[in-house]
Formats: structure tokens, sequence, C-alpha cells
């Protein structure tokens, strides 16, 4: 039996909600909703509760308050789409919430903007930094947003990037009586809009811009870094040995400049990543790394393991490319892992190789070595300048 009833609401109010999100509504003895919701309702005899802000922190005290109460909950539009529904289930079970849906705002705009749902990309930037937002080009984006600066703070990240040709187009109070939209391309744009809106993005490089896409191998060049650099093709093996998948959380120790991270949480936005590094000023470039590539929610410790993994969240999967020698290292990452947990470890000294090949020894795996040339000038010719090998050992823990 459900405790909790959420019920979806729209910027068109009370005439806007089906006969049972009414019902919900009218028979409830609390209603909890923003002020702007709460708003919204005829007057009733129930009393109403508006959220505090921060709103998390006070979601589980504010409802233990209200046990035993028939309690309704308001959320915008559709509250299982980044909404509050999702928040109460994962808190209370899915049997204590019961959800009356309404069409969401990606729902309505995408009618509004003839855009078939199935073809959009959802990017919500309600608590989250701009940075989140991963552009590629000829991909249709809708954005949720925080509020009513942040179609310009889009516009300006996209110039930044080189997507200054984007049309935006920003729907404002969408299903409501003073529901507006505003046209124009993230180069240009300097529409004034209120708090409640949606950003569509129609995702267009410059002329001479070099897209980055989702699959690992990114240009050397697209990281700051000061050397300490997982290379382009050894990065690109090194994911494949990882293989990703999503929800998975990465350990990258000895992380460098972050590439193996950052790459990792390029392939799916759900999945997650911790870069452990002991030198404060590249703990900094990998923060700045990450946000500069679109996944801002990358974890950075700075650290010296295996001191530094001893408070982390165990991982599902584990990458050294830096410290395989040091002590511990390697036996710490081992001891994380869960069964199925997949540790991938590249060297380039012979001390370190010598490590990898004493865990081959004992624990099984694969033994790999990555050898790569590169064309370079040689006099007037041209001719091959090889990397340094890399060796590799890759071991699924069973």
């Amino acid at each position: 039996m459900a405790t909790i009833t959420v019920v979806g609401i729209g910027a068109d109010g009370w005439d806007g909600l089906s006969p049972a999100a009414r019902l919900e509504v009218d028979e409830a003895e609390v209603v909890i909703g923003s002020s702007r919701q709460l708003a919204l309702l005829p007057a009733s005899r129930a009393l109403r509760v508006a959220w505090p802000s921060p709103l998390l922190p006070a979601v589980e005290p504010l409802l233990a308050e209200h046990a035993g109460r028939r309690v309704c909950v308001l959320a915008s539009g559709d509250p299982m789409l980044f909404g509050i529904g999702g928040t109460l289930v994962r808190l209370l079970g899915e049997a204590a919430v019961r959800v009356v849906p309404h069409p969401s705002s990606v729902s309505l705009a995408c009618a509004r903007l003839g855009w078939p749902v199935e073809d959009v990309e959802v990017v919500s930037l309600v608590g989250r930094p701009v940075e989140s937002l991963l552009v590629l080009p000829n991909r249709r984006v809708l954005v949720l947003s925080a509020g009513a600066g942040t179609p310009e703070r889009v516009a300006e990240l996209l110039r930044t990037r080189g997507y200054g040709p984007t049309p935006m187009t920003v729907l404002e109070d969408l299903g409501g009586p003073g529901e507006r939209r505003h046209d124009g391309t993230a180069a240009t744009w300097q529409a004034s809009v209120g708090a409640l809106n949606v950003i569509a993005l129609d995702c267009r490089a410059a002329p001479g811009v070099s897209p980055l896409g989702r699959t690992p191998g990114l240009p050397d060049d697209a990281f700051d870094h000061d050397g300490a650099l997982t290379k382009r093709e050894v990065r690109a093996v090194t994911l494949a040995a990882l293989a990703p998948l999503p929800g998975q959380l990465l350990w990258d120790v000895g992380a460098g400049a972050g590439s193996v991270a950052i790459e990792w949480l390029r392939t799916h936005p759900a999945c997650r990543a911790v870069a452990v590094e002991p030198r404060a000023e590249r703990a900094s470039r990998i923060s700045a790394n990450a946000a500069a590539l679109g996944v801002p929610g990358l974890t950075v410790v700075h650290g010296r393991a295996p001191e530094a993994l001893a408070d982390l969240p165990h991982p599902d999967a584990v990458f050294v490319g830096g410290g395989v020698s040091a002590d511990g290292v390697l036996a710490a990452c081992w001891g994380a892992l869960p069964a199925g947990g997949r540790l991938v470890a590249n060297a380039v000294t012979l001390e370190s190789e010598a490590v990898l090949t004493r865990w081959h020894a004992g624990v099984g795996g694969t033994l790999t070595r990555i050898e790569v040339s590169r064309a370079a000038p040689i006099g007037g010719f041209t001719g091959w300048k090889p990397m340094m090998p890399v060796t590799q050992w890759e071991v699924v823990r069973t």
C-alpha cells in the first residue's frame, strides 16, 4: 500500500490535472511542494508545506514528521523524469510510492518542435554544472534548465567548444498561459527568459572544428598535460580492456592527466570514476580536463596509493597507469575488486614490467606488449618514430 502519492503538475496548474490527479490532491491531509506549485492549487483543508532549500536533506525529516497521514507530493511535470518521484522511490522503496504522472517538459517541448522524443538526448542542468553538457554534432539535445541564466551559460559553453552555429530554441513556461518561444543561435544568443524554461539544441560545429566523439582514443592534444599521459593508441587499447559498462565505477590510479578516467566517463552518462593522483598540480589539471571534456562529475583524489584508496567506494574496474611498482598498490587494487571485477595495469619500465610478470604468474590474466610508431620527419624524408613500448596486464577476478 502506497504511503506517499506523487502528483505531476504543469505550468497550467489545476486546470491541467486529470480527474485522478485532482482526487489525490483533494483527499490528501498534507500537500508538499514548492511555493510556486502550491500557489497553483485551489483552497482546500489540507496542510500545505513548502519544501525548504536545500531540498534533498529535508526530504526524510519532513516525511517522518507527517508519517501516518495521507501525504501528496507535487512534482513538476513527470515526477519520474529527473524529478522528486525518483528520489522518493530510492528512499522509501517502490511499494511506498504511487505516482500520478503529467506530461513532461520533454514531451511538451518535442510536441512544440516536431522532434521525435526517441531521437532526442535529455540533459538536466538542475543542480549540475553547465560543463555536464557533452556536445556532439548532428545531435538534438533538450536541456532542462536550472533558471533564467542557464540559456546564456549554455550558449557561452557552445561558443567556447566551437559550436556557435548551433540553433537554440528556449521554450518558456511550457503548457502555461504565459508560454513563449525564443529562437536564435549560440553565437548570437541574447534573449532574456523566465526561470521556467527548456533549451532545445540542434548541435552544429563551426567550420574547421574537429568534433570529439565518445569512442575512446581522443587526440592527445585534447588533454592539458605535462607528459604524464596515456597516449592515444595505448589509451584506446586500455579502454577496450577495461570494457566500461553503464553504472560501473572505475579507479584510475596514478591518473596523470586523467585521460583514462575521462574517456571511461564519456562512454556513457551513467559511468562513474575516481582519479587518484599524488601530485597536486596534476590533480588540478585532471579536474580542468574533465570539465573541458564534458564530464565534470569525475571525482579527483589528491593522494598517494595505496593509502589514498582506503576510503574509496569499491570499484568495478581498476586501471593502474602510474605507481605499478610502488609497494602495495597492486595488492590494494586487487583486494578491492569484487568477483568479476577487472584490473588493467600498464608498465613502461623494466621494474614495473617485472611486477606485472609476477602478478600474472600468481593470478593469471593476459599480458600484452603494445608497440606503436608514428610517422615523423627524418631530414627531408619521413620515417617511423617508435614510442616507448607498453606492457599491459589485464585480469578479471574470479
